[in-house]
């Protein structure tokens, strides 16, 4: 018997939904994203892998996407049938007897015993396909780093293994950006260090990398490049640390006071987040993007924990007064840090 850990990726989760019901676009470059009208700002929040060959992918702007894949099918976002999929697929692989860590509206880890571990993740495959029509992909690992890493192998809808023994000869080779947790920004430091690889980063001195990236980040770079992850698989219920909500504006607003307005909103969406969740906040933050892109956030505090939307509002609108808001805005947001 072998003890280890499965990760469950659904393949193209949101447009798989969507498919489910509009089985004619199957084969289709699929996009999902806002109003599903590609005129109006947004993003793409799903895309299928025939949209994805004509580089779209989840986050590109709407107008982006179009003009790239101009015969695409663009659908509207539909969160609460995503969340309901979501939640038969969870079913599923809850019933199958391992430790299940939900990850996301798409992915779980498992945490099992099992005499073939290949055996036990296509028979995951099947139930999950027989019980819901979504396909998933799965990772077999001796950590949650690995697991995860090897679902990404096995799509679309297949069954990898990546573990200690295989983990040089897969992973050596690849550049640094491949390990999750490693950004644009940070890959870009190590290869002005002349690390460009796994392999060399797993080689670098800890003590080399903590001069630069700090005592924790360094060394768990390095920790990272040889598949290390201590983090146990566990059942415990996700809690959040924020609640928060954000709105883009279909033409970029100069009007301080329908910003101002807009602001209070959200305001009273977050509040009531907040009393659906029973969660106090004990911080508020605002977000604001400009017509150049460039985001900033400010924060206030709250005198006391709470929920109370016109404490929540007092706070969001003292965030806001430290905006100088110089050019047009495309977005605002506000988020209510929470008290633990």
């Amino acid at each position: 018997m072998e003890r280890v850990v499965l990760h469950a990726d659904l393949d193209q989760f949101i447009v798989a939904v969507e498919l489910l019901r509009r089985p004619e676009l199957r084969g289709r470059p699929v996009l999902v994203g806002g109003s599903g009208d590609p005129t109006e700002r947004g993003v793409v929040a799903g895309a299928s892998y025939e949209a994805r060959a004509h580089g779209v992918s989840s986050g590109t702007p709407l107008r982006t996407a179009a003009a790239r894949c101009p015969d695409a099918v663009f659908l509207p976002t539909d969160r609460e049938t995503y969340l309901a999929a979501s939640a038969e697929v969870m079913a599923v692989l809850g019933g199958t007897g391992g430790v299940l860590e939900v990850a996301g509206w798409d992915e779980a880890f498992l945490l099992v015993d099992t005499d073939d571990p290949e055996r036990t993740a296509e028979s995951l495959r099947a139930r999950v396909l027989a019980a819901t029509g979504l396909v998933c992909s799965v990772g077999i690992g001796d950590n949650k780093l690995r697991a995860k890493l090897a679902s990404g192998f096995a799509k679309p809808a297949g069954v990898f293994r990546l573990e200690r023994a295989n983990w040089v000869e897969v992973m050596a080779d690849r550049p640094p950006e491949a390990l999750p947790g490693i950004g644009a920004k940070t890959a870009k430091k190590l290869v002005a260090r002349g690390i460009t690889t796994v392999r060399a980063l797993a080689a670098t001195p800890m003590a080399e990398l903590a001069g630069e990236f700090g005592p924790n980040i360094g060394p768990w770079l390095v920790a990272l490049a040889h598949g290390y992850d201590s983090s146990p698989v566990t059942d415990a219920p996700h809690q959040a640390r924020s609640h928060g909500r954000e709105v883009t504006f279909q033409r970029d607003v100069r009007d301080a006071e329908l910003i101002r307005a807009e602001v209070l909103r959200l305001c009273q969406v977050v509040a009531a987040d907040l009393r659906e969740a029973d969660e106090l906040a004990r911080r508020i933050v605002v977000t604001v993007r400009d017509s150049r892109f460039a985001t900033r956030t400010r924060g206030a505090g709250l005198d006391a924990a709470t929920r109370d939307q016109d404490a929540i509002e007092r706070a969001a609108l003292t965030a806001l007064e430290r905006f100088e808001l110089a050019r047009p805005v495309r977005l605002v947001g506000v988020r209510a840090e929470l008290a633990r």
